[in-house]
């Protein structure tokens, strides 16, 4: 790997001392390093690059911050499916490889070719209305259709491949990958399923009719939840990061993505282990 794409959030804590050294460290091993204009000017580098650019040049991504970072570059190095190694700089880290303190470390692991791809499901969504295109948007955790602030609950039709099964009242529904499994579907009540499985899953919000719960269906099919409620300000959200507005009649359409998200792992550390530490599973 000779070209590093590093992508970080400029808010975290002495991360411009940080970046400084490993720029300095990847030169020094005669690595291009690519950074976009944000990062480059935290350490006063001249323009660099478009982060759409560091996903078309890249060999790699390098990812300072925590699962929120890891998402967006996801999504930025989608259609390549760019090897990223995370480092974590934020808090539960789920989709992190390395802590901060095995930066250097994992480098060199990864420049012996020490270290193998966990390849993970993503998922496509666009919203139509009246018969129109309105939005789409690529997520490696989830995709979201809820009452945004409201207080009442919304009315949503959901069905899958054409074939209806279900009105759902309640605070929203979440449709997620194995990988978003641990993040809000988990808080919602949905099951922790590990990346090797290929599926979705539709987890309910807040049902209103407790007898809804949480559904698997394979990957292959597509998902279609419209919003049959009339009131205003719900919302569709991809990766909990970007939100598009609904209105009565939108349909948001879900389905896997033909690319995966490769994920940089090193073979001495299982998922198991990460469910371990990351939920303090065994502790006390």
């Amino acid at each position: 790997m000779k070209t590093i794409g590093i992508l970080t959030k400029p808010k975290f804590p002495d991360v411009k001392h940080i970046l400084k050294d490993l720029v300095a460290w990847l030169r020094e091993r005669h690595k291009e390093v690519i950074l976009d204009k944000a990062t480059a000017a935290l350490i006063d580098e001249p323009a660099s690059h478009q982060k759409v650019q560091i996903a078309a040049l890249a060999d790699m991504v390098l990812v300072l911050g925590g699962d929120g970072t890891m998402l967006s570059a996801a999504r930025l190095v989608e259609e390549r499916s760019v090897p990223i190694l995370g480092v974590n700089m934020g808090g539960l880290g789920f989709l992190t490889e390395a802590s901060l303190d095995q930066l250097y470390p994992s480098l060199e692991r990864v420049f012996a070719n020490d270290f193998v791809l966990d390849e993970r499901l993503m998922l496509r969504a666009r919203m139509h209305r009246h018969g129109e295109h309105v939005a789409h948007a690529t997520v490696l955790n989830d995709v979201v259709v809820s009452k945004g602030t409201l207080a009442r609950m919304i009315e949503t039709r959901i069905a899958i491949e054409g074939q209806f099964v279900t009105n759902l009242r309640g605070d929203g529904l979440i449709v997620s990958t194995p990988t978003g499994s641990t993040a809000y579907s988990l808080s919602a009540g949905g099951p922790i399923m590990t990346p090797a499985v290929r599926s979705l899953i539709l987890t309910p919000i807040c049902p209103h009719t407790l007898t809804h719960r949480p559904l698997l269906v394979p990957s292959e099919v597509t998902i279609e939840v419209t919003l049959t409620s009339k009131d205003e300000g719900a919302m569709v959200t991809f990766d909990g990061q970007v939100g598009v507005a609904m209105t009565q009649g939108d349909t948001v359409d879900i389905k896997a993505s033909e690319h995966r998200t490769q994920l940089i792992r090193f073979p001495d550390r299982t998922y198991y282990e990460v469910l371990r530490r990351k939920l303090k599973w065994g502790d006390g």
